[in-house]
């Protein structure tokens, strides 16, 4: 069952639950006090963590759990567990899988030209490390930034130009993009499907495999900076000999990590290390859209070049998307390019009421 957690700790280290989690409840409550908590839960977790496995007790008092009507099962983001900040340092929680809210004032000694020019250069970057990727001249790279910010458009749409090519010549596909959760041997056997030179993988918010410490090896061991980069799996697997991957190859591809990570926030000692083992051997790009205000110019720009063309809006349409975003950008879910899109579907279907459905839709404490 899928459920919300007000409150809740897990693990020896009392680690605590982000207020509002979503996880998915394994059996029944369990009474049996402990720390000031009335029993605990059963959260599947899917990711290697210290207490953990395939399910990881959540201790929590009955009254906190809230069942989502109609939601189905799916897999628990437990990486969103959270260490709240020292009362009186910052009004936000941090966690080791989001990123700290920046204050507008972090940019106060930059124009809006120098900004969005900044930020274009950055994506401009991000589009030729690609294409360097591509052609084996580059062997990884790790791209960071907010979410809704268009880090993935800028890599699938450089994959992409020859990916129709290879369809219509009945060709393997050189790249492979990976989204969401994925276990170590699975990261394994994709590593080898992808280890022809040339071809490339694409880890996009894939942030799980930094939870398990046999994935990251592997990992590890792919980005390697040496001239040889054997990968070997070194447990007897029916899954690998059935799928005919071997114990060990010599991965010869690219890859490319995506993760709204920011690196140099992330609070856990342990993950640090691993951190930086994978920065050491990759080309990192940081696109430094951490405040509002640079979201927000984000936003102009890329409206600007088109991004709303598709919709056939008259240009004082897309102004007016533009500007309720911006009047309303402190209560909205996310200040993205998502959000943009979702605003013009509501305009476009909706011309004369789409101001009320977006403040129910994409706004916060505005219904």
């Amino acid at each position: 069952m899928r459920i919300t957690l007000a409150q809740g700790q897990y693990g020896a280290k009392s680690n605590q639950i982000f207020p509002g989690i979503e996880l998915d409840m394994v059996g029944d409550f369990v009474t049996e006090a402990r720390n000031g908590w009335e029993g605990y839960i059963k959260a599947r977790s899917g990711y290697n963590i210290k207490g953990g496995g395939e399910t990881c007790k959540v201790f929590c008092n009955q009254r906190d759990i809230q069942a989502i009507a109609g939601q189905p099962a799916g897999v628990t983001m437990l990486q969103a567990l959270s260490k709240p900040v020292k009362a009186g340092k910052m009004d936000a929680v941090v966690t080791d899988f989001t990123q700290v809210k920046v204050p507008d004032s972090a940019v106060a000694d930059e124009s809006d030209e120098q900004i969005i020019e900044r930020t274009r250069l950055r994506f401009e970057i991000l589009k030729d490390m690609t294409s360097a990727v591509k052609t084996g001249d580059v062997r990884a790279m790790i791209v960071t930034g907010p979410p809704g910010v268009g880090k993935s458009f800028g890599v699938e749409e450089v994959l992409a130009r020859d990916d129709l090519f290879d369809m219509m010549g009945q060709r393997k596909p050189k790249y492979e993009i990976v989204k969401g959760a994925m276990s170590a041997i699975g990261l394994y056997a994709k590593l080898y499907k992808f280890s022809d030179p040339k071809n490339i993988i694409v880890f996009d918010d894939c942030d799980s495999i930094l939870l398990d410490d046999v994935a990251l090896n592997i990992l590890k061991a792919a980005l390697d900076t040496s001239k040889k980069r054997t990968i070997s799996w070194n447990t007897d697997s029916r899954v690998l000999r059935s799928e005919g991957v071997p114990d060990k190859f010599d991965f010869k591809g690219g890859a490319i990590f995506i993760t709204n990570l920011k690196f140099e926030n992330v609070r856990s000692k342990k993950l640090q290390e691993h951190l930086a083992a994978l920065e050491s051997r990759c080309h990192f790009i940081d696109l430094r859209m951490d405040t509002d205000r640079e979201k927000v110019l984000r936003i102009k720009q890329i409206v600007k070049d088109g991004m709303l063309d598709s919709y056939e809006l008259e240009d004082t349409a897309k102004d007016e998307i533009v500007n309720f975003i911006l009047e309303n950008r402190s209560h909205m879910r996310e200040l993205s390019l998502r959000t943009v899109l979702k605003c013009a579907d509501l305009k476009k279907s909706f011309p004369a009421n789409w101001q009320n459905m977006a403040r129910v839709t994409v706004m916060k404490g505005m219904a």
